[in-house]
């Protein structure tokens, strides 16, 4: 490939890239625009994608944007390409959430795992996670890839995270009694569309109802998935920025994966638990007592356990807009 432009070939990675990143129902709520004269990809939100009971901010919608944008620097650097990457680059167009230059070349670099590969391995586990812990080394790589991202991840403590369980189990219980946020989530429960949440990825109920896993069946089929004992002591993470601004929610949101691609380069699996996340009380209450400032941006918990279905994703021709 030539450096002065960006081929179809080259194109359709970096955006096949983009859109393996994680969104919230998998609703996959971004569009792409090459410029190529500048050689420039501009991610802008779809706003017929967003969420406006469960994420009336569209703070979920910028986290899912942002780990795209993460994806489209670790392709372009796959590629051999340097990236530049501007968020909110144009305050009068307030959907344009960021975008990617490529500014020339680059010689391939080693800090840490390859992420390239985990980009199409990454997948959410809804299913039971092994026993064993994580060594202490792996959980601090992982805070680090949170750090390079401007952001925390915290690793609470067992009392912590039965708090964090309760406040997620409270939050699960509203939505599921909210009949508007549960008519949004049942309209994300599809197969074969190319977006959207399909039965096979559901998993099972934790048959302790210790974990509260999130009902995508709106109470009214959840009888007829099958139970598995999920682990009695998850392993919870906290990822938080220090600020709330939209700029932060598209950290947090490359930050989030990187934090997923080094868990998966290194054989963990994952999966997000955002139902307190959604109501802004308990959104509040997620943040450590003991801490003085900070933010919460997601709920992940770890472990080693089997590689979760894949979702689908829509062709890269439905999310490319016209060249400019």
């Amino acid at each position: 490939m030539q450096t002065g432009s960006i081929d179809a070939a080259a194109l359709t990675t970096l955006l096949s890239a983009a859109s393996a990143a994680p969104s919230i129902h998998n609703t996959q709520p971004w569009r792409y625009r090459l410029v190529p004269d500048t050689l420039t990809l501009e991610v802008r939100a779809a706003r017929e994608r967003a969420l406006p009971h469960a994420d009336p901010l569209a703070r979920a919608l910028h986290v899912s944007v942002g780990g795209a944008l993460f994806n489209l620097r670790v392709a372009a650097t796959h590629l051999g390409l340097r990236p530049v990457v501007r968020l909110l680059p144009c305050p009068d167009e307030p959907v344009l959430l960021g975008t990617l230059r490529i500014v020339g070349t680059r010689r391939a670099e080693c800090h840490g795992p390859d992420l390239y590969p985990a980009v199409w391995r990454r997948h959410s586990s809804r299913f039971p996670f092994a026993r064993r812990r994580p060594p202490d080394r792996l959980l601090a790589e992982l805070a680090d890839a949170a750090l390079v991202e401007h952001a925390s991840l915290a690793f609470p403590d067992d009392a912590e995270v039965e708090r964090l369980l309760r406040l997620t189990a409270e939050a699960e219980a509203r939505n599921n009694h909210d009949r508007h946020r549960r008519a949004e989530t049942l309209a994300w429960l599809r197969d074969g569309t190319g977006d959207g949440l399909t039965a096979a990825a559901l998993g099972p109920r934790d048959a302790t109802g210790h974990l509260p896993l999130r009902d995508f069946t709106g109470l009214r089929r959840r009888e007829d998935l099958p139970t598995a004992d999920f682990e009695a002591r998850p392993l919870l993470a906290v990822l938080s920025t220090a600020h709330d601004r939209r700029t932060d929610w598209l950290r947090a949101g490359q930050a989030l994966e990187r934090v997923l691609l080094t868990a998966t380069a290194r054989t963990l699996r994952t999966s997000l638990l955002h139902q307190a996340l959604e109501w802004p009380d308990l959104r509040w209450a997620l943040r450590d007592p003991r801490a003085e400032r900070g933010h919460a941006q997601m709920l992940i918990r770890l472990g080693y356990g089997p590689l979760g279905p894949a979702t689908p994703r829509r062709p890269v021709g439905r999310t490319l807009d016209g060249e400019g």
